[in-house]
């Protein structure tokens, strides 16, 4: 750990009475205000006064847009303004989220499985919005994951984001969470990163270290890098993770880019057919489109996916998860923000494919001693802005964190089966899907068409069909969940090419 420095003094805010300190960076504090009209509390972001320069507040300008620009996103933390105070230091002021964030969680305390799977939606939500906003995050982490009032996740820290277009000269990174691009020269970033950094961030509050930390070995930056770059992850040692869900993060996390889920809707919708197979309720994936029009929504997966122009959806009820014991303390790793400043490289597009070539490095080896040793000397000096808006108890948060939701009524229509998806099989395409809310008695009822067939329209008991492959070239199945009372559910499409 880093020496702690003496905090700022607290600015003087016209329309804002100082409280207390809430956390100390590398180039800012963190204090609680209690804004006077209206009556609440604030997190107020402030520039240290000897790192007020012009590129530190175009940072500071540019974070404070970002998170404008997304904040109405149930998670991602709200920002209500941005000023100057008058000593001259800029500041973000926030909403103030009280719990404990989840870097301060993990480490005291055991995570449920069934609240990991239904935060990673949750943020994963938050990550796809900003994506088709044209932002990355580039520096997902559990830190960066605040609690708010009402126990839901939300995403923080948009300092080192960048955008299509964007002109940000700085590249970041918090080494335990970051993808092998991030430690490229010149880095790259795609949603490809973002996918593997929030997957890391899921597989640390699962095992209580970050994943390619090896229990009792040697953990220094060079180490970490070095197993990121070849995909060594550490076994997660729970008994109650199931197979599947080691299977999705290990995919998300694959050190080419390409063999990731392609976006963070892709990876969500992985999480929450892992939550059907555990007979979980599935959490709904949010997500604002500004492509949209204002209040026009879309509804995908039965449902299990809502797109819309503003987005406010309430998980399914649920039983709280199971709690743990806590586990034993993590040890220390590198796990700051480590921000080197470099020309530029070429923007690209968050909808860039995640399959296009990385650039090679001049040497990766020597990339990764390059930025551990700014890691070092950066953590000597107090280290990056790493914001804990945080304080009191450690609660969990729950996958039903506002509202329980009324059983429905006996004649509302059952949801539609969710995940269906094909897979080539020669001159055949088995199509397979997930039935969220089993009971008995439940079929499925599916039509396929094919080019220059009739129509095949029949009813199955189990979750999968084979059928005789669409030369046309795609393969497109509807399916519909059908109780035992005769209720339908709506269609849910599935397509596979080839």
């Amino acid at each position: 750990m880093s020496p702690k420095r003496a905090p700022s003094a607290p600015p003087e805010l016209p329309g804002y009475d100082y409280l207390s300190l809430l956390g100390s960076g590398g180039f800012a504090d963190v204090f609680l205000y209690e804004q006077q009209l209206p009556s609440r509390k604030v997190a107020i972001k402030v520039l240290l006064p000897d790192a007020v320069n012009r590129e530190l507040i175009e940072n500071f300008r540019h974070e404070a847009n970002v998170m404008a620009q997304l904040s109405t996103h149930p998670s991602i933390v709200t920002i209500y303004g941005a000023a100057v105070a008058p000593d001259g230091r800029p500041f973000l002021a926030m909403e103030y989220c009280s719990r404990p964030n989840l870097g301060v969680r993990y480490r005291r305390e055991r995570f449920a499985v069934p609240e990991v799977l239904a935060l990673g939606v949750q943020i994963a939500g938050a990550v796809e919005t900003a994506h088709r906003a044209g932002i990355l995050h580039r520096d997902i982490k559990p830190a960066n994951i605040l609690v708010t009032a009402y126990n839901r996740p939300a995403l923080t820290d948009f300092g080192i984001a960048t955008s299509a277009g964007g002109t940000d000269d700085a590249s970041g990174m918090s080494i335990p969470w970051s993808p092998p691009e991030a430690f490229l020269d010149p880095p790259r970033s795609t949603p490809a990163s973002d996918v593997f950094s929030l997957a890391a961030t899921l597989s640390t509050l699962l095992a209580g270290r970050t994943p390619f930390e090896m229990p009792g070995g040697s953990n220094s930056s060079v180490d970490l890098i070095d197993r990121i770059q070849r995909g060594e992850l550490s076994p997660l040692a729970r008994s109650d993770v199931p197979a599947r869900l080691e299977a999705v993060l290990a995919s998300a996390m694959d050190p080419d880019p390409s063999r990731r889920y392609s976006s963070a809707v892709a990876f969500a919708r992985a999480l929450q057919q892992v939550e059907a197979e555990m007979a979980l309720p599935v959490t709904p994936l949010d997500v604002l489109d500004e492509g949209m029009d204002e209040g026009e929504t879309e509804e995908q997966d039965g449902g299990a996916t809502r797109i819309r122009g503003v987005v406010s959806i309430d998980p399914h009820a649920g039983e709280a998860p199971p709690s743990f014991a806590p586990p034993q303390a993590a040890a220390a790793v590198p796990d700051a923000t480590v921000r080197r400043a470099r020309p530029a490289p070429a923007a690209v597009a968050p909808d860039a494919p995640a399959a296009a070539p990385a650039p090679a490095p001049r040497s990766r080896r020597g990339a990764a001693i390059a930025i551990a040793a700014s890691a070092a000397v950066l953590l000597v000096g107090g280290g990056i802005v790493v914001m804990a808006l945080s304080g009191g108890g450690a609660p969990t948060v729950s996958a039903n964190p506002t509202q329980t939701v009324a059983p429905p009524p006996a004649a509302q229509r059952p949801p539609a089966p969710i995940a269906v998806q094909g897979e080539i099989e020669g001159e055949t395409v088995r199509f397979s899907w997930t039935n969220a809310q089993p009971q008995d008695g439940d079929t499925f009822r599916y039509r396929y068409v094919a080019e220059g067939a009739d129509p095949v329209i029949s009813s199955v008991s189990a979750t999968e069909v084979v059928l005789e492959r669409d030369p046309d070239g795609t393969s497109c199945i509807l399916v519909s969940l059908v109780r035992s009372d005769g209720r339908d559910s709506n269609d849910a499409e599935g397509c596979v090419d080839g």
